[in-house]
């Protein structure tokens, strides 16, 4: 589904997204209505499992909303499609892994695109800020977000002043997982997906469920939820073939054949 401004490649079980407006990379609510789009498809289709989203080029992972755009006339409260701004943030039943390949500055509502993946890679010459600040707004959904990822007064720290953090100090407080070489950045996001996609899908969706649901939740209700099969994807899990798959590789000492139903 490539298009001007974001272009999909897929391998075998695994979709790859490059959002690719330069120069920064922003987006705009014709953008988002086609990221939105995207994402769906991956959602709901069986064939795919993992999904990266990174950027085009070396500069810019994104600058999040355009604001040139803006001034031509896009909303703030616009209609930014399906999954809300950026296609994934908000988009329901997202139960399959997404990792963001971020390959430079990640800011503003870029930042907040990243942190709706479950796994992020940045190469050493990223960054990240929230920058908002500066212009008198809100940065929405990081405000939610951020302080649940990571330390809260560092947190604090970055939504107050806008401040960057390189690679080396995102990595440290853990709002990214690994740090590569910008040639290595995308490889690196390839071999993770792969393995990932020779997972178990349906355990996946269940652990995105229940992390998902389960935020607001007591713990007790929450896991008795998971032990009386009451998430649906939990109830799907302990009723697939998959399940009965996983007992017997294991009892066979053999590497299991996940089919995803």
């Amino acid at each position: 589904m490539s298009t001007e401004s974001v272009k999909t490649n897929i391998d075998g079980h695994v979709l790859e997204v490059t959002l690719d407006r330069p120069k920064a990379n922003a987006i705009d609510l014709k953008t988002s209505k086609i990221m939105g789009d995207v994402f769906c498809d991956f959602r709901d289709n069986p064939n795919l499992r993992v999904a990266i989203i990174t950027g085009s080029g070396e500069k810019f992972f994104c600058a999040g909303w355009d604001l040139k755009a803006a001034a031509d006339g896009d909303a703030v409260d616009g209609d930014y499609g399906v999954g809300g701004f950026g296609g994934l943030q908000e988009l329901p039943h997202m139960n399959k892994p997404v990792i963001a390949a971020v390959n430079g500055i990640c800011c503003g509502g870029g930042l907040e695109l990243a942190l709706s993946a479950d796994i992020i890679l940045a190469a050493e010459h990223a960054s990240f800020a929230l920058p908002e600040i500066r212009s008198g707004t809100v940065a929405d959904a990081a405000s939610l977000k951020l302080p649940k990822r990571i330390p809260y007064h560092i947190a604090m720290e970055m939504l107050f002043t806008g401040r960057w953090l390189d690679s080396e100090e995102a990595a440290r407080w853990g709002l990214i997982n690994q740090v590569h070489k910008s040639n290595d950045l995308l490889s690196k996001a390839r071999e993770l997906a792969e393995l990932l996609a020779s997972g178990p899908p349906l355990v996946y969706a269940a652990i995105k469920e229940v992390v998902r649901e389960a935020e607001n939740m007591k713990f007790n209700d929450a896991l008795n939820m998971i032990t009386k099969s009451q998430f649906r994807t939990v109830e799907t899990l302990y009723r697939s073939e998959d399940q009965l798959e996983g007992a017997r590789a294991f009892s066979e000492k053999r590497d299991p054949v996940w089919r995803g139903k």
